[in-house]
């Protein structure tokens, strides 16, 4: 792992396979850092040909912190989301858009084939409107357009998202077993023992949960993409979980819908994340997507 200086922040990133091979850049979600890229599923990436590139967003990981920004006020926010009033945060998904697009420029790749999850694929998706010529192919996993009208997630899906972090490792570790059963999918439910460890990874690498406010609050200032994304020329993927009960599967077949002549593959009993018993499926649809648009 290495940090690089992009869009005038720091940003932590590594990768995997040759450098030769086809740009793949990995965008992870809400407060998730990069190593939720598994490394394992990195290096089934890069045996396909890809030169995988994972980062931290801003404000996780070892990424730049914008703790001077101070904690957002979300009432507010998501009161002025509602009522269609411009959203005041410290940042935006084109802010975050533009790291991603900066970190291949400074990594002296002129363009990539990107996957977003979850938020991730909301930064991967504002990256292929705004800089285009940078974006190879596009795939969105787990994520949504935006669209207010669309299913919300569950009220467990939500409360899981919205619980607090807590304030020790085994707090955090409790909660993270807790989550998973409800945001998980009923088809492949994970070890406490294997949640818990990755758990605790993410904890000793960086805890900052106060990052997480300040991204949910880009998201609610960038609003309503799918106008934008109708409008969207991109060879697009899009994966989502039958079974996703914090962003509904009628996200990503509305992100499919969005897009002209963009794919869906829909796994069964998968929720909001990457099962590992699913990782051959996910691997061979993003290979053969970036390998026919390569």
């Amino acid at each position: 792992m290495a940090s690089i200086k992009a869009n005038d922040i720091l940003i932590e990133y590594d990768a995997f396979g040759e450098p030769t091979g086809r740009p793949l850049l990995l965008i992870m979600g809400l407060g998730a850092q990069m190593t939720r890229w598994r490394g394992e599923l990195c290096e089934l990436l890069a045996a396909q040909g890809h030169y995988v590139i994972r980062f931290d967003n801003r404000d996780v990981g070892l990424s730049q912190k914008f703790g001077a920004a101070g904690m957002p006020d979300m009432v507010k926010i998501f009161a002025q989301a509602t009522a269609g009033e411009p959203v005041s945060a410290a940042y935006s998904l084109s802010d975050m858009a533009n790291d991603a697009a900066a970190l291949l420029t400074a990594l002296d790749i002129q363009a990539a084939h990107i996957c977003g999850a979850s938020l991730g694929g909301m930064i991967a998706q504002v990256m292929a409107l705004e800089h285009g010529s940078r974006v190879k192919s596009m795939t969105s996993i787990m994520s949504t357009t935006g669209d207010p009208s669309l299913p919300k997630a569950t009220p467990e899906a939500m409360a899981a998202l919205m619980s607090p972090a807590g304030n020790s490792l085994e707090e955090v570790l409790d909660r993270a077993v807790k989550n998973a059963a409800v945001i998980g999918g009923p088809g492949f439910p994970a070890p406490d023992a294997e949640i818990r460890a990755l758990a605790q990874s993410d904890y000793e690498r960086s805890f900052y949960p106060e990052g997480v406010a300040r991204q949910m609050a880009a998201v609610a200032a960038t609003g309503n993409r799918r106008p934008r994304l109708e409008q969207l020329v991109m060879p697009t993927l899009v994966i989502h979980g039958q079974n996703d009960p914090l962003i509904p599967v009628s996200g990503g077949m509305d992100t499919q819908a969005a897009i002209q002549d963009a794919v869906l593959k829909v796994f069964e009993g998968m929720g909001h994340n990457l099962p590992q018993p699913l990782w051959g499926g996910i691997v061979e649809a993003i290979s053969t997507h970036t390998l026919a648009h390569d």
